[in-house]
């Protein structure tokens, strides 16, 4: 339906009234993007189909149980398409998230980057050494993995742990 003006045009910018946005009206993303403190892309303002930060938590548990069950599909040698990809996606997220644990105060781009790179090293550090010792498996490999990311681990939760208990004790009122 259109209502028209003294000039011959619609009252809301040469539009028929229940279409979209029109490019550059209110609320329309025109050639120059969005309106200056409107909303962002998409239909809710939540910036369209970019991750929200609440789900973080979520693919940190899936990242977890993907890991999880490659360590286990090689641990019980059971044979499966899943084994491999997950298998390769445990020896890479333990370690890594073993030392992303220890760079706490890192930005996140710096503390990722140095997190998969210290992955990657320590796979290799591992399979030199089996392979140097002629005690090579797949087994022994995702074990010793997952031994030296526990270890890091405890190690930096007994670092906290000790640096946290003697900054409170050190403190006098």
């Amino acid at each position: 339906m259109h209502i028209k003006t003294i000039n011959g045009n619609t009252s809301d910018g040469g539009r028929a009234v229940g279409d979209g946005p029109a490019y550059g009206g209110p609320g329309g993303d025109g050639p120059g993007g969005p309106e200056p403190g409107g909303p962002g892309p998409g239909a809710d303002g939540r910036g369209g189909g970019r991750l929200r930060a609440d789900s973080a938590p979520v693919l940190a548990g899936a990242a977890v149980a993907v890991g999880a069950v490659g360590a286990f599909l090689a641990l019980a040698d059971i044979a499966s398409p899943l084994r491999a990809p997950c298998t390769l996606f445990f020896l890479v997220l333990a370690p890594a998230a073993a030392v992303a644990t220890a760079l706490g105060r890192l930005d996140p781009l710096s503390r990722a980057v140095v997190a998969g790179a210290a992955a990657v090293a320590a796979d290799l550090l591992v399979a030199q050494a089996m392979l140097a010792l002629h005690i090579w498996s797949a087994r022994g490999g995702v074990v010793a993995v997952a031994v030296l990311s526990g270890i890091v681990f405890l190690g930096v939760s007994v670092r906290r742990r000790h640096s946290g208990a003697r900054g409170r004790g050190s403190r006098t009122n």
